[in-house]
C-alpha cells in the first residue's frame, strides 16, 4: 500500500462493497485512485468488502473503508473528519464522489392487506438514504473544501426514475430525486469547477437487483432483448465511470447519462 498521495486522489464511494461501487472501487484503484470507501456490512458479508479492500491495496493504492450508516449524520461526521484529516496529511482532495446507495423499501403503495403496503416511515428511509444523502456528503465535502476545480460526483440512477414496477414505488421516486439532485448540484457547482452527472446502468445482476420481487424476471429480459447481446454488467458502469473523470470531460455537467448497450432504445 503506498504511503503518500502519488496518483490522481481520492475516490469516496458511498456503497463500495458491492454492485456498481464495489467495482467502480476496483476500477478507480486500477486509474491510480486511493479509494475512501463507505458499506454497511454485518459479519457475513463483511468478506465483500475486506476482499475490496486487499485488491486496491494490492495495486499500490491506499483504501480507508468505513463500516456504517451512510444516512446516519453523527456517523457522517465522523468519517468526514477521518477524511479529512487523511487529505490533510498530503493536501490532497476528493476527485470523484459516487452516490451507489441501494437500501429501500420494497413494497406496493396499494396492497390488498394495508400492512403489505408502503409506509410513510419506509418511503421516508428510502428517500433519504436512496437521494436525500446525496445532498448531506456533498454538502460536507464542499464546506471542507474537499470538492475543488476537477471533482467529479456521480449517482446511481435507473430507468426507474421515468417507468412503473409494482414494488419499486419508493425507489422509482427515490431515483427521480436523485436525478434532481444531481442538476441542483451540476448548477451550484459549476462555479467551482466541480460537475455532477446521474449514470442510468442498464438492468444489472447485483445483490440490489436480486431483492426487488420482479428482479430476475428483468434480468431475464435485459439479457433476451439488449441490442449488444446481453444485460449490463457492473464492471461496464465502473469503467465509464473512470473515463469520465478524465480531465478533458470538465464540460460535461447536469446530465443523465446512459450505460447500458442500448437497452433503453429497445422496446
Amino acid at each position: 500500500m503506498t504511503s503518500q498521495g502519488d496518483g490522481r486522489g481520492w475516490a469516496l464511494i458511498l456503497g463500495a462493497s458491492s454492485g456498481f461501487g464495489g467495482a467502480t472501487a476496483l476500477e478507480l484503484a486500477r486509474s491510480g485512485f486511493d479509494i475512501f470507501g463507505v458499506h454497511l456490512d454485518l459479519r457475513s458479508t463483511l468478506p465483500n468488502a475486506q476482499a475490496i479492500v486487499q485488491t486496491i491495496e494490492a495495486e499500490g493504492r491506499r483504501a480507508v473503508f468505513f463500516n456504517m450508516n451512510a444516512a446516519d449524520a453523527e456517523k457522517r461526521a465522523e468519517a468526514m473528519a477521518k477524511i479529512a484529516e487523511t487529505t490533510a496529511q498530503d493536501g490532497s482532495f476528493v476527485r470523484v464522489l459516487l452516490h451507489s446507495l441501494a437500501f429501500g423499501a420494497l413494497q406496493p403503495v396499494i396492497a390488498e392487506d394495508p400492512k403489505g403496503a408502503l409506509s410513510q416511515r419506509q418511503l421516508e428511509m428510502t428517500l433519504d438514504v436512496m437521494a436525500n444523502s446525496l445532498i448531506y456528503w456533498a454538502q460536507d465535502l464542499a464546506a471542507r473544501g474537499l470538492l475543488r476545480r476537477g471533482s467529479r460526483i456521480y449517482a446511481m440512477t435507473s430507468s426507474g426514475s421515468t417507468r412503473v414496477i409494482r414494488s419499486y414505488g419508493a425507489v422509482s421516486a427515490a431515483k427521480a430525486a436523485l436525478e434532481a439532485h444531481i442538476r441542483q448540484l451540476a448548477y451550484e457547482l459549476a462555479p467551482l469547477g466541480v460537475t455532477a452527472n446521474a449514470i442510468r446502468a442498464g438492468v444489472t445482476d447485483t445483490p440490489a437487483l436480486r431483492r426487488i420481487p420482479e428482479g430476475v424476471a428483468l434480468l431475464e429480459h435485459a439479457n433476451a432483448r439488449n441490442p449488444s447481446g446481453r444485460a449490463t454488467r457492473p464492471e461496464d458502469v465502473a469503467k465509464a465511470i473512470a473515463a469520465l473523470s478524465d480531465e478533458r470531460l470538465q464540460w460535461m455537467t447536469g446530465n443523465v447519462i446512459g450505460v447500458d448497450g442500448g437497452e433503453e432504445i429497445t422496446v
